[in-house]
């Protein structure tokens, strides 16, 4: 898989994730007669690692906690793990939490905290969604329906960015503050690893789990050329003046 960005004539973007090519669809041969639960429970490992982002002379990364690591089968199909309902909240004029990872088929609620009213929207592909104005104590949610990226917004307050991930797999992890991760529950196999940070961008490499897991997976991304974009509202156009200073 790869992610895309698509910047529209109205100038909202999409990021979205695409496979490269197809999967293959093997069909599982056991080697005992064990039940098929059985022999896969014995099977799974865990893959470790660390993220790092190189930054700009004199910047340090603090924001290792929003990074996203999932592996995709590279010679079979798999489902993504089960659906779930989690909340973004409006809080202070921020998204909190600012990065919400789930499988795909999962529904992002957004609880308002604030003593104000809030537009949240997405302009994404398919999970593009629109949920109106809403005030304290209300809340309305949008289902992500593929795999993907998805940047969402408030239509009032600019400065306001999150970023939604759909995982098409079930294993997929964030890492600590420090930059470890752990994958656990993975079947031996061969897979590519998927790694994305909103400012250092994506990463993509092949790997091969054993029955023992993997231990030091090395990943480093690159935020030097990142450069903050001013978001169009839901209308595509700029935000205006009460818009961008109400903070």
């Amino acid at each position: 898989m790869q992610f895309a960005v698509r910047v529209r004539p109205n100038g909202s973007t999409t990021m979205t994730l695409h496979r490269r090519r197809p999967l293959m669809l093997v069909p599982l041969v056991l080697a005992t007669s064990l039940p098929v639960a059985a022999v896969r429970a014995g099977a799974q490992a865990s893959v470790h690692g660390q993220i790092t982002v190189l930054e700009r002379e004199g910047e340090r990364t603090t924001d290792l906690a929003n990074a996203v690591v999932f592996l995709e089968p590279i010679d079979r199909d798999v489902r993504a793990g089960s659906p779930v309902t989690v909340p973004i909240a409006m809080e202070s004029r921020q998204f909190v939490p600012r990065i919400r990872v789930v499988p795909v088929g999962s529904t992002i609620e957004f609880p308002n905290h604030d003593p104000f009213r809030h537009n949240v929207f997405s302009k994404s592909g398919p999970n593009e969604f629109d949920l109106g104005l809403y005030s304290r104590g209300d809340s309305r949610g949008a289902m992500l329906r593929r795999a993907g990226v998805f940047p969402i917004f408030c239509n009032i307050h600019a400065r306001m960015v999150a970023f939604a991930i759909a995982i098409p797999t079930p294993f997929f992890a964030q890492p600590g503050a420090d930059g470890r991760f752990e994958i656990a529950g993975v079947p031996p196999g061969r897979y590519t690893l998927h790694a994305w940070h909103d400012r250092g961008g994506t990463h993509d490499q092949p790997i091969t789990v054993s029955s023992q897991g993997v231990s030091e997976v090395t990943i480093q991304l690159d935020a030097r050329g990142y450069k903050v974009v001013q978001h169009k509202n839901k209308f595509g156009q700029e935000y205006t003046t009460t818009g961008r200073d109400r903070y």
